[in-house]
């Protein structure tokens, strides 16, 4: 999406995929919670954000020019939206917000407040992601993220261990 050079576009593409892939997320959440206690949830966020944070330091594979080809004739705004939803589904903080919305069974909140997160990640990328790829290394920038998700995952994983397994 970056090689259409019109951020606004881009930003509007991220945001609007954001919004239905996490709003689907936060649902399949709500749904998960039905079916588990919220001590089982608590444990199951504390594992997952520790795995999203050992899974933040394998580098991702940008998609090629043969996958982002198809979409790239539907202008700035459509290819990103179209692209980017793809490429989110099953990615980490897909399975973040999910997490997130079985153990708060708050839909709205969760899907809110992660959407607000890749928007705060992506738009520098959007708007600054070549020159701070010039000056900040890309494995620097991976630990960063990866410390972030253990460090939230050791808090789930404290909290959980104060509620006990059985309450």
């Amino acid at each position: 999406a970056m090689r259409f050079r019109a951020p606004l576009s881009v930003i509007a593409g991220i945001f609007a995929a954001t919004v239905a892939n996490h709003a689907l997320a936060a649902f399949a959440g709500t749904l998960v919670a039905q079916w588990l206690t919220p001590q089982i949830l608590s444990w199951i966020l504390a594992v997952s954000f520790i795995l999203m944070g050992l899974w933040a330091l394998i580098p991702d594979e940008p998609p090629s020019e043969e996958e982002t080809k198809p979409v790239s004739r539907f202008g700035p705004f459509a290819a990103t939206t179209i692209a980017f939803f793809l490429v989110e589904m099953g990615d980490k903080t897909q399975l973040a917000t999910v997490a997130l919305g079985a153990r708060y069974e708050a839909l709205t909140i969760v899907a809110l407040g992660t959407t607000l997160g890749m928007m705060a990640a992506n738009v520098p990328v959007v708007l600054f992601g070549e020159a701070a790829a010039k000056r900040v290394p890309v494995a620097a920038m991976r630990m960063a993220a990866a410390a972030l998700f253990i460090v939230l995952g050791l808090v789930a994983l404290v909290s959980a261990l104060g509620q006990g397994v059985s309450g």
